[in-house]
């Protein structure tokens, strides 16, 4: 019944090894005399990517900061007791708008005052001139004297001078009146008040508030002198600055890129000798009131002309003491190490200038599970190369 293996064991011994085989099954076939069948572990699964090429163009990035495109202190021009604000502190007003209004009284009084004085001047002035006719007529008959002709030609000058005062102070009149009332010189948005109604205000009070214009929103920067000169040689055809060929954008103080492409407005004459720079300034259309005045962003500048270049996400990309490297999966599907020369970032992407080529496949999810050489079991995944968001290719 036993081979001569167990031939030494006493036979309860025996029938208790055997009942153990029986019932333990494959659990006890190692103990029975059978070798251990081992199985191979399944290829690890990992996400991979497809690497694309994308339109790239020569890039450089410069901090900035941004500038309103217009900008007013509002002040008054008259003094008076400020009885009225008409718009909300940090709303949108449009050019026209009343503002503030000075109580109108005093000048108002002025005003009939000064219409009144001018009405009694042109009377004055009308019978001086009846008067120098009657005068010129006699005289000619020698009925008066030339000094007392000169004296009526004197008076008629003298009140028709009157008059021409007296229309100055009633246009006068009219300016100081229209002056309580303060209107916004240009649609833009409007700041804090620093004088509350119920105070007198004059023109020694300063700034009563401010009004800003940000669209377009302006964006100040500067570069070195060499990289200037050279623009200015490569570009001597160009008539202005929104001519040079360039793909302008901003990256936000969020890291968030806006979504508005600018062009060059403005660039200064000379170089500031403390810095070796010129100032230059881009323009860039802001209707929805994103930007505001005073950021410190990052100026964007990008050739139009583009080259052809691979991107991969930036999930993909690791780094060890040889430089930065991505894990590829060649067409056995087994895994390789690729150093790469990366550029600069485009949103949730890398731009590679070297290293990488459209259609291979990189691991982007199990980076942790492989290592080179080993097999795995790739699952082709799509990437959101704005947000780096990674989704099935299905979806």
């Amino acid at each position: 019944m036993f081979t001569s293996k167990y031939k030494n064991i006493s036979s309860p011994t025996k029938a208790a090894f055997f009942v153990s085989c029986v019932l333990l099954g494959p659990m006890a076939l190692t103990g029975c005399g059978k070798e251990e069948v081992v199985q191979q572990a399944p290829a690890p699964a990992v996400s991979v990517y497809t690497v694309n090429n994308d339109q790239v163009g020569t890039y450089r990035e410069f901090t900035a900061r941004t500038e309103a495109s217009k900008e007013a202190d509002i002040t008054t021009r008259v003094q008076g007791e400020l009885i009225e604000r008409k718009f909300v502190e940090g709303s949108e007003v449009k050019k026209g708008d009343l503002l503030l209004k000075i109580d109108p009284s005093e000048y108002e009084a002025f005003l009939a005052q000064s219409d009144a004085d001018l009405k009694s001047k042109i009377a004055g002035a009308a019978g001086a001139a009846r008067d120098l006719k009657r005068g010129r007529e006699v005289a000619d008959k020698g009925f008066i004297s030339q000094s007392d002709l000169d004296k009526l030609i004197t008076n008629a000058a003298q009140t028709q001078a009157a008059v021409k005062a007296g229309e100055a102070a009633l246009k006068k009149a009219k300016l100081d009146l229209s002056y309580t009332e303060i209107v916004a010189p240009f649609d833009g948005k409007i700041g804090r008040v620093n004088i509350d109604v119920g105070n007198i205000v004059s023109p020694q009070s300063g700034v009563l508030a401010s009004i800003t214009s940000t669209d377009p929103i302006y964006v100040n920067f500067s570069v070195e002198e060499a990289l200037y000169t050279t623009y200015l040689q490569e570009h001597r055809n160009i008539e202005s600055p929104d001519q040079v060929p360039l793909d302008l954008k901003i990256r936000l103080p969020n890291n968030s890129e806006y979504a508005e492409a600018g062009v060059l407005d403005f660039a200064d004459t000379k170089i500031d000798r403390n810095t070796g720079t010129v100032e230059l300034r881009a323009s860039f259309p802001n209707p929805d009131g994103i930007v505001l005045p005073g950021l410190f962003v990052k100026l964007i500048a990008e050739s139009k002309n583009k080259s052809s270049m691979a991107l991969v996400p930036q999930a993909a990309v690791q780094e060890n003491q040889q430089g930065k490297f991505l894990l590829v999966v060649d067409d056995n599907n087994k895994v390789s190490t690729r150093h790469v020369d990366l550029g600069r970032r485009i949103n949730a992407m890398w731009v590679v200038n070297s290293g990488i080529e459209a259609g291979e496949r990189i691991i982007i999810e199990g980076l942790q599970k492989v290592r080179p050489g080993v097999e795995v079991n790739p699952v082709e995944k799509n990437v959101d190369t704005v947000t780096g968001v990674i989704t099935n290719s299905a979806e």
